[in-house]
């Protein structure tokens, strides 16, 4: 699952790896969020609010979110730099290499947001929780081809809107698996994030910060293996 490339891989293996990122990433921006009114997935939302504070000249607050906006895009940036050495190293296994630096990350907020003795600074936790959803996102992005995004759910609800009208047309059976297979992806997608946001929600409330350390488990049972 974290070997294959591209075209390489099988539809059966994009499902399986987008449902438990999808999952992951979906109860870390709920959690987040719960805990400190900032989304660590939704950047759409977080550039918004940012234009939003600037125009009523809440420069301070604007910068909160376009901070967390940064983290994103250096969490994306970090994880293509470590698939391109890996690459560069032949190493088969950086996917997983990638996956287990996102846990290790989470693994980190969680025990930071337990062990402080007081709140921790909100920008701050989820800044550190948008860079792990970057790493997510470019791992996975760039595995699969483009095919698994795992927290840009306005990108995949639009990819479903797309293929169901292009399901109306008049296509040619491979035309239609391939659409189908698609639609299922991007299905299990939104079903999935939906689920860990859920996850998200209740683990926070009985856990508290202990919830991310929960939602680093998937991402390290799932890479553990491609270690050897």
């Amino acid at each position: 699952m974290l070997i294959q490339e591209g075209d390489k891989r099988t539809p059966a293996t994009d499902l399986m790896l987008a449902s438990i990122l999808a999952f992951v990433a979906g109860g870390v921006n709920s959690a987040g969020y719960l805990g400190y009114r900032y989304f660590s997935a939704n950047m759409t939302g977080n550039v918004s609010m940012a234009s939003d504070f600037l125009a009523v000249s809440r420069s301070d607050l604007a910068l909160g979110f376009l901070t967390i906006v940064v983290m994103f895009i250096l969490g994306a940036f970090i994880a293509s730099c470590l698939i391109e050495v890996g690459k560069r190293q032949l190493r088969r296994n950086i996917y997983a290499l990638t996956l287990i630096v996102e846990a290790a990350l989470l693994m980190l907020v969680g025990l930071f947001i337990t062990l402080s003795a007081r709140s921790p600074n909100g920008v701050l936790v989820v800044g550190l929780l948008s860079l792990t959803m970057g790493l997510q996102n470019a791992a996975s992005t760039r595995i699969s081809g483009s095919r698994v995004r795992t927290t840009h759910v306005s990108g995949v609800a639009t990819d479903i809107g797309v293929g169901i009208a292009m399901l109306l047309g008049n296509n040619s059976s491979s035309d239609r698996l391939a659409i189908v297979l698609r639609l299922k992806l991007h299905l299990v997608t939104i079903v999935f994030f939906a689920l860990g946001g859920v996850f998200g929600v209740l683990g926070y409330q009985h856990l508290g910060g202990l919830s991310f350390c929960a939602l680093a488990m998937p991402l390290l049972l799932l890479s553990i293996r491609y270690l050897r």
